[in-house]
C-alpha cells in the first residue's frame, strides 16, 4: 500500500502526562492529539495497547485482542457518571515522571470495580444497550479472555501452565464450573474491555478529525502466558504440560552480544496453514479496529525465524527455520484486501526477507542511529534512503538520540559531524531534521528526542525485563517552542497535514520559522 508523505511522534499512551500515575487515553491524550493536529503532524505511533504482565512490556501481553485496562481514563469515567470526585481524590502519591506500576495497578483495579458497581446500579439505557452490543460484537475472543483472566486472578496470577491440571488442560467440566464460580470476575473483565474500547473509539475519532493516522503494532509472536496460547494450544509448539518446546528470539546483534531470548512460543505454521490462517486474520482485523496503520514487529520472522531450544540460558544457540511468508500474505490479502502495513525489517536481514517485503510492496524501516558507522554506502544514511520506507531517529528499543550520541565512539561522532555538517550541540533535533528531510514517505521520532532528553528517558532495553516502560512526559513539555519547531519542519519538508499534498503550500502558520 502506498502512503502519503507525513511526519509524526512515537509515544506510548502510558507516557502521557496526568494526575493518576500513568498516562491514559482520556483528556491528556486528546490534548496531545490536538497538538499534533495544530502543527500538521499526520502520524501518532502508539505501540501495542494490550494488557501487560511481568515487566509491563506491551510486547508481552495477556491478549492479542484486549485493551490495557490501566490505560482507561478516570476523568472520562467521572464524566460518564461512573465515578465520583471523591473516588478520584482518594489515590496514592504517584511520581510525576515515571510509572510506579506497584501503586498504579491496585488503585486502577479498585477504581474499575467502583465504576462497574455504579454501572450495575445505573439506569442509563443508552449505555446498557451499548454494552450489550459490545459483548455481542466481541464474542469471538471476549468470553475466553474474561475466563482466562478470572481464573488467573483467582490463582495468585500465576501462569496458566501452573494452574490446576483440569483448568490448565481445559477440561470441559472444570471450565464450566469456573464460569459459574468466577462469573462476577468475568463480568468485571468484560466491563473493563467495554470501557477501554469506548474511550479508545472517542480518541480515534479525535485523530480522524485532525487528519492523524494512528500507527499500531502487531508483535509477530505472542506471550506464552496469554489467553490465545491457553485457548489455542494446537497453534504452538508446546509439550503435554503446556510448556514450549522451542522459543523465539534473535541471534547476537547490535542490541546484545548474546542475542535476545524472548521466550515466546513458536507457531505451528503447518496448523495455521491448514486453517487458512484464520487466527491471524482475526488478529489483524482486531488491530485495525484500533489503528489505521499496522507496524508488523519482527517482520523477518515471516520469512524465517530463530528457533531456540526451551530452557536455553541465552539466544546464542539456535537455528533458522523457514516460515510460510509468501503463502501467509497471499491468504491474508485475499481475505482482507490491501493492508496498511509497515514491515519492521531490522536486525539480521537476509535476501529472502527483502524479497518477501518487496513482493508485497511493504515499506520497511530505517533507524538513523544505526547509520553513522563511517561507511558512506550504509543504506540507513540519508543520501541512500528510498521513498517506500519509514525513517526513525530511534525507536522505543533504542536509547534516546542524545543518550546514544554520548555513548558512541569518537570515530563515530567524528563521522556524524562530517556527514551532518553540525557540531553535535543539538544532536536530537539535527537527527530529526535528517529524518524529516529524507525522501522516505514517513518520518517519526520518539517524543524524548523532540525534548532532547538523555538516557534517563529511555523507554526500553531489549533483553532486560525490569525497570522499563516507565518514562512519562511533563505537561509543560508541549510548549510553544516545540510546536513552532515541529510545525516548521512539517512545512519545510512537505509533511504537513495543514495543506493538501496536491496543492502548493501557501505558508507556515508558525512563520518565520524554526529556532533549531
Amino acid at each position: 500500500m502506498r502512503f502519503k508523505r507525513a511526519g509524526g511522534i512515537l509515544l506510548h499512551p502510558t507516557s502521557l502526562f496526568g494526575d493518576f500515575g500513568i498516562g491514559d487515553i482520556g483528556p491528556s491524550a486528546h490534548q496531545f492529539i490536538d497538538l499534533l493536529g495544530e502543527v500538521g503532524c499526520g502520524l501518532w505511533q502508539v505501540l501495542p495497547l494490550g494488557p501487560t504482565g511481568y515487566g509491563n512490556s506491551p510486547y508481552q501481553s495477556f491478549s492479542s485482542f484486549a485493551g490495557n485496562p490501566y490505560l482507561i481514563s478516570p476523568k472520562s469515567l467521572l464524566e460518564d457518571g461512573l465515578l465520583t470526585r471523591d473516588d478520584l481524590d482518594d489515590h496514592p502519591t504517584f511520581p510525576a515522571e515515571r510509572v510506579d506500576y506497584g501503586k498504579v495497578i491496585p488503585w486502577k483495579q479498585k477504581l474499575l470495580r467502583k465504576a462497574f458497581d455504579r454501572y450495575k446500579k445505573s439506569y442509563n439505557k443508552a449505555l446498557i444497550i451499548e454494552f450489550e452490543q459490545f459483548i455481542h460484537q466481541q464474542d469471538s475472543w471476549l468470553p475466553e479472555f474474561s475466563l482466562y483472566m478470572a481464573i488467573k486472578n483467582n490463582h495468585d496470577s500465576v501462569a496458566w501452565v501452573d494452574w490446576p491440571t483440569p483448568l490448565r488442560d481445559r477440561d470441559t467440566g472444570s471450565l464450566e464450573q469456573a464460569r459459574v464460580s468466577y462469573e462476577d470476575e468475568m463480568n468485571q473483565e468484560v466491563f473493563n474491555q467495554f470501557i477501554f474500547h469506548r474511550q479508545w473509539a472517542d480518541l480515534r475519532a479525535r485523530c480522524a478529525n485532525q487528519k492523524i493516522q494512528i500507527i499500531g503494532d502487531i508483535p509477530i509472536f505472542v506471550a506464552h502466558d496469554s489467553a490465545e496460547v491457553w485457548s489455542n494450544p494446537e497453534l504452538f509448539f508446546l509439550d503435554k504440560s503446556g510448556n514450549p518446546t522451542v522459543v523465539a528470539g534473535v541471534p547476537p546483534d547490535y542490541f546484545s552480544e548474546t542475542g535476545q531470548l524472548w521466550g515466546n512460543p513458536l507457531y505451528r505454521w503447518d496448523i495455521h496453514r491448514s486453517y487458512n490462517y484464520s487466527w491471524w486474520i482475526k488478529r489483524i482485523e482486531s488491530v485495525l479496529n484500533f489503528v489505521d496503520i499496522v507496524r508488523i514487529d519482527h517482520f523477518r520472522g515471516f520469512a524465517g525465524y530463530w528457533e531456540i531450544p526451551y530452557g536455553s540460558p541465552t539466544a546464542e544457540k539456535g537455528r533458522w527455520v523457514p516460515a510460510p511468508g509468501e503463502d501467509f500474505f497471499k491468504k491474508v490479502l485475499g481475505s482482507l484486501g490491501e493492508l496498511p502495513v509497515i514491515a519492521e525489517d531490522l536486525g539480521v536481514i537476509t535476501p529472502d526477507v527483502v524479497a518477501l517485503r518487496q513482493k508485497f510492496d511493504l515499506p520497511g524501516m530505517i533507524v538513523l542511529q544505526f547509520a553513522y558507522y563511517g561507511n558512506p554506502t550504509e543504506a540507513f544514511l540519508p543520501h541512500n534512503h528510498v521513498e517506500n520506507r519509514a525513517v526513525y531517529t530511534g525507536t522505543h528499543d533504542n536509547d534516546t538520540t542524545s543518550g546514544w550520541f554520548e555513548k558512541i565512539s569518537e570515530e563515530e561522532k567524528h563521522f556524524w559531524r562530517r556527514y551532518m555538517g553540525r557540531d553535535g550541540n543539538d544532536v536530537a533535533w539535527d537527527m530529526i531534521r535528517a529524518a524529516w528531510s529524507s525522501v522516505s514517505v514517513f518520518a517519526l521520532a520518539p517524543l524524548q528526542d523532540f525534548l532532547s532528553l538523555d538516557s534517563n528517558a529511555r523507554m526500553n532495553l531489549p533483553g532486560d525485563t525490569s525497570g522499563h516502560w516507565e518514562w512519562r512526559m511533563k505537561e509543560k513539555s508541549l510548549n510553544e517552542e516545540l510546536k513552532q519547531n515541529l510545525a516548521d519542519f512539517n512545512f519545510l519538508y512537505n509533511r504537513s497535514t495543514l495543506f493538501s499534498k496536491e496543492e502548493e503550500p501557501q505558508g507556515n502558520p508558525y512563520s518565520p520559522g524554526s529556532t533549531v
